[in-house]
């Protein structure tokens, strides 16, 4: 019995993306949630605009996300107008409920800045390791190291 390895043929991306494939479906509801981004920004007040998002359509649920609970809390208040004003798009047509989630919007972490400050003494002292060293790369990079203290120093003079 011997093993044979099927030979797929490449497909053209047309036929991938507007095909009844996964692909073509996941890019379909891309679409679809993009579109009902943008209409459901038109229907919001402009504070809001950027902190409502369409997070997903599933059974006639279409789920909105915003940050804070403040905002949902309105959203809930809204809720039948927005489903209408939601319907208006034909692929939401059948649009029931919408679903409410609150995801709070978390800074990136960026780590305080801990600045290094190198003494004149230090820096002579250096200065005076690289004049007696014979190997030129170590001498360069003491008079590299010696050179951050008037860097340093540029830095915290104030005028």
């Amino acid at each position: 019995m011997s093993i044979k390895a099927k030979r797929f043929r490449a497909q053209p991306a047309a036929r991938l993306l507007n095909g009844k494939g996964q692909l073509g479906s996941v890019m379909r509801q891309a679409r679809m949630l993009e579109q009902a981004q943008l209409h459901l920004r038109t229907a919001l007040p402009k504070d809001m605009q950027e902190q409502v998002f369409v997070g997903g359509y599933h059974d006639d649920t279409l789920t909105l996300i915003t940050s804070r609970a403040s905002w949902l809390t309105w959203l809930r208040y809204e809720q039948r107008r927005l489903i209408s004003v939601l319907r208006e798009l034909p692929e939401l047509a059948t649009l029931a409920r919408l679903a409410f989630k609150v995801r709070p919007i978390r800074p990136a972490f960026v780590p305080a800045r801990q600045p290094r400050h190198l003494p004149e003494a230090a820096a002579e002292h250096l200065l005076d390791c690289a004049s007696h060293t014979r190997d030129e790369r170590l001498r360069l990079a003491l008079e590299r190291l010696a050179a951050h203290a008037s860097d340093s120093s540029d830095d915290t003079e104030t005028p």
